[in-house]
């Protein structure tokens, strides 16, 4: 993989990763998301996400959201605990149309009331959706103890009493607080030349003011958070075991995810998934996620079972962590996990917007993104030692937090 990095006089960074097919990918990366809300904004950054597709000095709703569906082309949004991001999937001939509407939407948006209305309504609905969801709402509710009296410790959707008090004003102080153009990357996945991905983004992103961060965000204090079970009357049991993990930065990050794909990554060989489904039968779905952020990190362990069984997949779980925390791999478990990590990352690799998002992210949080060949050699070079250490850190089973619905 190659990339070039280009920097507009205001800040924004614009990156091009060549490709030969005709489909490409653009985003506008913003490093931005729900942890740098105030407490009386809290949903605000998802908020924005959905009303910047409501209209723009020169386009209504409809307009925009047909701007790309008439050719054949994507547009979508999301916003995590630190970034927002617009981006398109589109034929190479389209990449003015795409790279045009992405500006005038994040930069241009006029937020008319009425639709706000309207959009409150519906995040409202979806606020209600991840209520009757308990296997998503318990990552929220979750992440909330974990990270109490933090700027991450609330969800990104927001409340239905915050989402109501947002109007036009409020948005726009937010995106002028917190829309930096140095905190902002233009990742472009395509087979148009490198001179065709500069002149678009000068004119398109070139005009936009200059707009420097000028606060940092707080550093986080933690303090432990220990077990708690609710009854929430579901026909299953539902169960988030973590800890604090590794950040963006910490060198321990690679070992971290190798060790997240061991105990519960996406193939059906990890870990827990052969102890509590393959030779137990008790269930269905097991799965570890590990969130590196800025200045700290979560490592999360999920499974769902029968109500009954609660007891006996945590015994299960805890007697599996303690096996990966007393001893190192052998040579040929550590040759055999790192082989599967970098079968995964290179599949990864093959998906453009994958690719497009991943490089964009990289270049926004580190300055430079590896390519997939040094990507691969440095998880060839982590070693048992490596991931015992980070194990006990993190995959202790004395030290792992949990919620339970039941």
């Amino acid at each position: 993989m190659s990339y070039k990095v280009h920097t507009l006089q205001n800040g924004i960074r614009v990156v091009h990763i060549p490709s030969q097919s005709e489909v490409c990918y653009c985003g506008l990366l913003t490093n931005t998301g729900t942890r740098d809300e105030e407490p009386d904004e809290y949903g605000i950054a998802h908020f924005i996400e959905h009303v910047i597709f409501k209209g723009t000095q020169k386009r209504t709703s409809y307009h925009i959201l047909n701007r790309l569906d008439e050719v054949g082309g994507e547009l979508n949004a999301y916003t995590t605990k630190e970034e927002t991001t617009v981006h398109a999937a589109f034929l190479s001939r389209d990449f003015e149309r795409a790279t045009e509407l992405i500006a005038d939407m994040v930069f241009n948006s006029v937020f008319p009331e009425k639709e706000l209305a309207k959009e409150k309504i519906v995040i409202a609905d979806e606020i209600s959706s991840y209520k009757d969801t308990p296997a998503e709402l318990i990552f929220d509710e979750f992440e909330d103890r974990i990270f109490a009296g933090t700027a991450l410790g609330h969800n990104i959707l927001g409340t239905f009493e915050s989402i109501a008090q947002f109007d036009a004003d409020r948005v726009r102080r937010f995106m002028q607080r917190c829309y930096n153009t140095d905190q902002m990357v233009f990742s472009v996945l395509g087979n148009m030349t490198w001179e065709q991905v500069v002149r678009q983004a000068e004119k398109h992103f070139g005009a936009i003011p200059k707009n420097l961060r000028s606060y940092e965000r707080k550093k986080l204090k933690f303090k432990a958070y220990g077990s708690e079970r609710q009854n929430r009357d579901t026909h299953q049991g539902h169960v988030v075991l973590g800890h604090i993990a590794p950040s963006s930065t910490d060198v321990e990050r690679l070992p971290m995810f190798l060790l997240s794909n061991i105990i519960g990554g996406p193939c059906m060989n990890s870990r827990l998934s052969l102890v509590l489904r393959e030779r137990n039968g008790i269930g269905y779905n097991v799965e570890t996620e590990y969130t590196p952020f800025t200045d700290t990190g979560l490592f999360t362990i999920y499974f769902g079972t029968d109500s009954e069984n609660i007891e006996r997949s945590l015994r299960i779980v805890d007697k599996e962590l303690q096996r990966i925390c007393d001893a190192p791999l052998t040579e040929v478990q550590l040759r055999k996990a790192k082989r599967q990590f970098v079968g995964q990352l290179l599949m990864s690799a093959d998906n453009g917007e994958s690719q497009m998002l991943s490089v964009g992210r990289s270049v926004m949080l580190y300055g430079e993104a590896d390519d997939i060949a040094t990507s691969c050699d440095r998880i060839n070079e982590i070693t048992a030692a490596d991931v015992l250490k980070v194990a006990r850190k993190v995959v202790d089973p004395q030290k792992l937090s949990s919620l339970i619905f039941y």
